[in-house]
């Protein structure tokens, strides 16, 4: 069935979160602080194993000739090395200029509020920031775009089935430390799969692996963002930065 995946993903953040508000009582306030820094620290990590992916590559060389012989084959030599260091600035910086233009944080915030008083939460005052988090967590990153596209196209959901699985671990553990906030990105996570499976056709053609590889690094990079945010309270305007995902995309038919 299209779309089951998008409904899948959608109930796992929901349970998350509910899992997680459960197990939040549990926890004094000093306990919950500490979860939600080892919720960032593993945010952190998690988002800079996908940014390595991205820039670092082994490469092969041939080391010097074997001195036993004029015909003793070379060795090869292999050495890490990175790049792409322009590519991430210029997308960074050119994505971050036009977020806040289109002040896409305010809008995401203004959505925060609204969803605070007309669902009854208007007392807690983690609701908007708790909602704001989690709902970039979940939703950046080239799985959600590469599950809802195979969703919307072939009908296979398998890979927003793996997706949930990660996101009701990772909402359950950020509701417990942040509060019921973080449940309401299923409201994002479902317009957002949601949108792209019901677009699939239209799409698929645009996501070359070439573009998936530049997406894949820069939401690892914004997910990056979204871990310090966790670790050191509020750093930086990360929904500000999301046009910086669609450059990336473009940036893949560039002929250079």
């Amino acid at each position: 069935m299209h779309g089951a995946g998008t409904l899948i993903n959608t109930a796992a953040v929901i349970g998350g979160g509910l899992a997680g508000h459960l197990v939040g009582r549990l926890f004094a306030q000093e306990q919950q602080e500490a979860i939600n820094k080892a919720c960032g620290v593993s945010v952190l990590f998690i988002a800079i194993a996908g940014t390595m992916e991205g820039m670092l590559q082994i490469t092969a060389s041939s080391a010097a000739q074997s001195p036993a012989g004029a015909g003793a084959a070379g060795s090869v030599a292999y050495s890490l090395t990175s790049g792409r260091s322009m590519f991430v600035v210029l997308c960074l910086a050119l994505g971050t200029i036009l977020g806040e233009l289109l002040r896409i944080e305010d809008g995401f915030e203004r959505f925060g509020e609204w969803l605070k008083i007309r669902t009854g939460n208007a007392k807690d005052a983690r609701f908007v920031d708790a909602f704001v988090t989690c709902s970039l967590t979940v939703c950046i990153g080239a799985m959600a775009i590469v599950g809802a596209i195979q969703d919307g196209v072939t009908g296979d959901y398998s890979t927003l089935a793996v997706k949930s699985v990660l996101d009701f671990i990772i909402v359950a553990v950020m509701t417990s430390s942040m509060g019921r906030g973080c449940t309401f990105s299923a409201i994002p996570i479902f317009a957002f799969e949601g949108s792209i499976t019901i677009l699939a056709s239209l799409i698929a053609p645009v996501m070359t692996d070439a573009a998936i590889a530049n997406l894949s690094l820069i939401g690892s990079i914004l997910i990056f963002c979204v871990g310090v945010n966790l670790v050191w309270g509020k750093k930086v305007r990360v929904a500000n930065m999301l046009p910086a995902v669609l450059l990336a995309v473009l940036a893949a038919y560039l002929p250079f």
